[in-house]
């Protein structure tokens, strides 16, 4: 099933902050949202995990429109990793894992199945060796790790991440590249916020550029990655090459705007 959106427009405090945004994800592709500061990116994600209901406009996986699911359900399909994820309890990351289960869990508690996702998650965002760890003592790259892990655990339909790359050295950035790619590998669909934009080459299928609010590209990520766009979207000339390993790169040269 594909998550459609269409037509959507909001307005807060006076600002049209998204204006009949309008695109398609689809599940076993990772779909990057860019944008400069400001473009909606965020604002766009809350309102597809359903936290934020949108003036109008329509969001729907298959034919079911996302705000008439009871909140259970909607937590199984759709993960959320927000910009500034907050951890409000000094618990053990396990326990902390294991919170992404929760709309899973039956009434007896949680199975083998829940404990081997909290374990397979902890494992893919290399927080096995945090498991007795207090989780507000841990760097803010470890915490971003934990908290990756925490929705991996739940293994939604839906996995929705708001630069998840912020406080990671980058070795683990490329880990949760390599991380989010496969889980669209496995059938789920990915979209996630970046700004880097070599990062954004390595793992998109599809690329939608949002700026002041509306949609300037959406596509495959070679019809979308291109000077042009990227100059409109951000006031910048890139150059886009090549690495030694055969990867696009995109580079941003100097502003034009």
């Amino acid at each position: 099933m594909d998550m459609t959106f269409d037509g959507i427009s909001l307005n807060l405090r006076g600002r049209q902050i998204l204006d009949a945004v309008t695109g398609t994800l689809r599940q076993g592709r990772v779909t990057v949202i860019l944008g400069a500061n400001g473009a909606g990116k965020s604002t766009l994600l809350s309102c597809l995990a359903g936290l934020r209901h949108p003036d109008s406009g329509r969001i729907s996986i298959g034919d079911r429109d996302i705000n008439r699911l009871d909140r259970l359900e909607r937590a199984r399909m759709i993960g959320l990793l927000p910009q500034q994820g907050d951890i409000h309890w000094d618990i053990d990351v396990t326990a902390l894992v294991s919170l992404g289960r929760m709309p899973h869990r039956g009434r007896w508690g949680m199975s083998d199945a829940d404990h081997h996702a909290i374990q397979a998650a902890m494992a893919a965002t290399d927080c096995t060796h945090l498991a007795k760890r207090k989780a507000l003592r841990l760097s803010g790259g470890e915490q971003g790790r934990v908290l990756l892990a925490r929705i991996l655990a739940g293994e939604p339909q839906w996995l929705l991440a708001d630069e998840p790359l912020a406080s990671l050295d980058p070795a683990h950035q490329l880990d949760v590249l390599d991380r989010l790619k496969q889980c669209a590998r496995t059938g789920a669909g990915v979209a996630v916020v970046l700004h880097e934009l070599t990062h954004a080459a390595r793992i998109a299928d599809d690329i939608l550029v949002l700026k002041e609010g509306r949609v300037i590209a959406y596509g495959p990520r070679d019809q979308v990655l291109t000077p042009d766009i990227l100059a409109n979207a951000y006031g910048v000339e890139v150059h886009i090459g090549t690495s030694p390993a055969g990867d696009m790169m995109v580079v941003p040269i100097r502003r034009i705007a």
